[in-house]
């Protein structure tokens, strides 16, 4: 019988842990730089609200830019739709972070790219493959998040940016 009762017991609490949502991490505050080597704290990272998608990458990462150039190819109806902003910050170094600025203007990307230099906001999310995207909620918490990058892998995104903006919750 006590058996019985603990199991039960045990049971119950496991589904209470489980059935509890998962709580959303807070974006961390760290300081990095603008291309044109102004500081900049992650803190300002904000959309009045809406989602914002943080991707880190770099310009010698096939996938990565891979990723931002299949976003890029329909970030202007996702903004439309959405409101959401997208932050590209560049984990190059100091000996490449110089090819960032050219690279992103040769792109015409109309998005805000950042420069974590010194890695500390890879460092500080304990990021260890690039390319990484996150999507934050309006009170700039990560809500979803993933690595590498596959064709198609946008969509996917984007449905998750949409569910965001209509308040809707996210599996």
């Amino acid at each position: 019988m006590k058996k019985t009762v603990f199991l039960g017991l045990f049971l119950m609490i496991g589904l209470v842990l489980f059935a509890q949502e998962k709580k959303a991490q807070q974006f961390p505050s760290v300081d990095i730089k603008t291309l044109d080597g102004k500081a900049f704290n992650t803190k300002d990272i904000t959309n009045e609200g809406k989602p914002i998608i943080v991707s880190l990458w770099a310009t010698w990462c096939k996938p990565c830019l891979a990723e931002l150039m299949a976003i890029d190819d329909l970030y202007e109806d996702w903004v439309e739709e959405t409101g959401v902003k997208l932050y590209a910050i560049s984990i190059d170094d100091p000996k490449t972070a110089s090819r960032v600025a050219p690279f992103v203007n040769g792109k015409g990307w109309e998005f805000t790219v950042l420069l974590d230099q010194n890695w500390d906001l890879k460092r500080a999310l304990n990021i260890v493959d690039i390319p990484f995207l996150c999507i934050l909620n309006g009170d700039g918490e990560i809500v979803w998040q993933h690595t590498s990058y596959a064709p198609g892998s946008e969509y996917e995104v984007f449905e998750i940016v949409k569910k965001i903006a209509n308040g809707e919750p996210i599996e």
